[in-house]
């Protein structure tokens, strides 16, 4: 019986065991049974989360997962160059960037997740000049942070931020956190180096189409908060066909669905063959699966769904799936400009 001492319970969660098949379970001293059952479970998700952690589980479809392949365009007039290499070298001053929330500045600079920090700040382990923050307070630039004791270097957006437009595929998430191990976008596209993209709403697993992704939550407030009414168009292929009544219902009085009043701006005809049609549909929310669940309120079925259009920005006609084009400055300042934010060494307009 004492050989069997080696493959401890202890040791064979640490990984000493080397035969783990002649470890059998033993009866505890103390403890009730459900005491028992629910450490085991803990040891249980303890061990998962350390294998999540080496890779074993959740780099096997990283490893299988193609990077995606950047659209190549030829270069600019020299004009456009000339633009982008002025609007490069600018910076925003450091008076004209406004305070943000503490949680929100040490989650973008790198310090952890949202979250994790509300929680530190909540037991004291973040200092604002010297003193302890409380939850909510704003930061600006040439105020101290310390977390944990060791002082912080801020970044702040002091810079055009960067864009991306991706054509994301179906079967593919837009999340970074998934159990099931599902393909994510994010493990397909280039990582932003001193900052994280963050996509401009989602598209869920079986829609494909245009995903604008960037490095400022500002320009992503601009374009995904309902209060701005940004549109976003659809190519629709549905099994049946709407009649002329409907689309004048779903346009002038809309349809109601369970989480409230779903309004179609436009929709058009665009052909179709056999039992399946086209539309392109235009719509100013982005709730979940919206645009299915308005055709199945009509008694037909999305055999597939692709955005083409987000506000001002198109899918590009070259970008193929998979694929990602990132917008050069001159065309991110145009989004800019459209989303009425200031340039680096612009001061914000007063409304």
């Amino acid at each position: 019986m004492k050989s069997k001492q080696p493959t401890s319970k202890r040791e064979f969660r640490d990984g000493v065991g080397t035969k783990p098949t002649t470890r059998k379970p033993q009866a505890k001293r103390s403890g009730s049974p459900k005491a028992q059952m629910q450490a085991a479970k803990g040891k249980s998700q303890a061990n998962d989360k350390l294998k999540n952690t080496t890779g074993n589980e959740q780099s096997a479809p990283k490893v299988r997962v193609a990077r995606a392949k950047k659209l190549v365009v030829r270069s600019p007039n020299q004009k456009i160059q000339d633009r982008v290499r002025d609007l490069k070298d600018k910076r925003v001053d450091a008076e004209y960037i406004e305070p943000v929330r503490l949680q929100k500045a040490l989650a973008a600079s790198g310090v952890g997740s949202r979250r994790e920090m509300e929680e530190w700040i909540a037991q004291g382990l973040v200092k604002v000049n010297g003193r302890v923050a409380g939850l909510g307070e704003k930061v600006a630039p040439g105020d101290q942070v310390l977390v944990k004791g060791q002082v912080i270097n801020l970044k702040w957006a002091d810079r055009l931020p960067r864009v991306i437009l991706y054509y994301k595929q179906e079967g593919e998430i837009v999340s970074r956190d998934d159990p099931q191990g599902r393909i994510s976008i994010f493990d397909r596209l280039p990582q932003a180096a001193s900052s994280r993209w963050v996509a401009i709403g989602r598209l869920d697993i079986n829609t494909s189409g245009l995903l604008i992704l960037t490095t400022s939550g500002e320009l992503v407030q601009r374009f995904a908060h309902p209060s701005f009414e940004v549109e976003r168009e659809y190519a629709v292929r549905v099994l049946g066909e709407l009649t002329t009544e409907q689309m004048k219902m779903l346009t002038e009085e809309g349809v109601m669905l369970e989480d409230g009043l779903a309004k179609v701006e436009r929709i058009y005809e665009q052909g179709g063959e056999g039992a399946n049609k086209w539309y392109n549909v235009v719509i100013k929310e982005g709730r979940n699966r919206e645009v299915r669940r308005i055709f199945e309120s009509q008694g037909l079925t999305v055999s597939r769904l692709v955005r083409v259009g987000f506000g001002p920005i198109g899918l590009p006609n070259r970008l193929k799936r998979g694929q990602f084009y990132e917008l050069n400055p001159a065309e991110v300042a145009n989004i800019m400009k459209w989303a009425d934010m200031p340039l680096p060494g612009e001061r914000r307009r007063k409304k």
